[in-house]
């Protein structure tokens, strides 16, 4: 039997989505430490986590993309492909690790509501992190599109889960400051968790 041989165009397609996906997940955790910092926001504090979790999720799916573009060996005698799918799975844990850490900070602040401090700071960190995620997904996009790879697949869908969450926290830091009830920002970390 003929061994498989990757697409070199593929390889590289797959391996630059993989280092758009860490560097983007990267920035967006650094950014949202500070906006936490400042504002005080569960929902914040829920999208923080989530992009944290990403830089794990990011990074597994670049580590899979290597390796699976590996050429044929010995021991893999029709390549590393599979890579790919493990890291799917892995990223599935990930989604809904993080989601049940954003229902448990949301519980919490239910028990001790508190206004949040620094709104635009927080609102332009959140507006930023929104473009960023629609420009990663749409080379994403593209990238699966082309090669048809899984791991990117995988790691998409991780990334439109994250857009929800940012428009969801963009919406509320000025939702909750103008109409005095610091009980949405909760909320809208369980409807993230959700």
């Amino acid at each position: 039997m003929a061994k498989h041989k990757p697409n070199p165009q593929h390889k590289r397609l797959n391996r630059s989505a993989s280092y758009a996906s860490l560097s983007v997940a990267i920035s967006l955790m650094a950014a949202k430490i500070w906006a936490w910092s400042i504002t005080g926001s569960v929902s914040v504090l829920s999208s923080l986590v989530d992009s944290t979790l990403d830089v794990l999720a990011s990074a597994i799916t670049f580590v899979a993309v290597w390796w699976a573009v590996s050429p044929a060996d010995g021991e893999h005698r029709f390549g590393h492909g599979k890579a790919e799918g493990l890291a799917a799975l892995v990223q599935s844990f990930i989604i809904s690790a993080s989601g049940l850490f954003v229902c448990y900070q949301a519980i919490l602040r239910f028990a001790e509501p508190r206004p949040i401090q620094a709104i635009s700071a927080g609102l332009m960190v959140m507006l930023a992190s929104i473009v960023l995620t629609l420009l990663l997904l749409a080379y994403q996009r593209y990238v699966v599109q082309v090669t048809g790879s899984v791991a990117i697949a995988a790691d998409a869908m991780h990334y439109k889960t994250d857009f929800m969450v940012n428009l969801g926290v963009a919406l509320v830091l000025p939702l909750s400051v103008y109409t005095g009830l610091p009980i949405l920002d909760p909320i809208v970390g369980l409807i993230i968790a959700g």
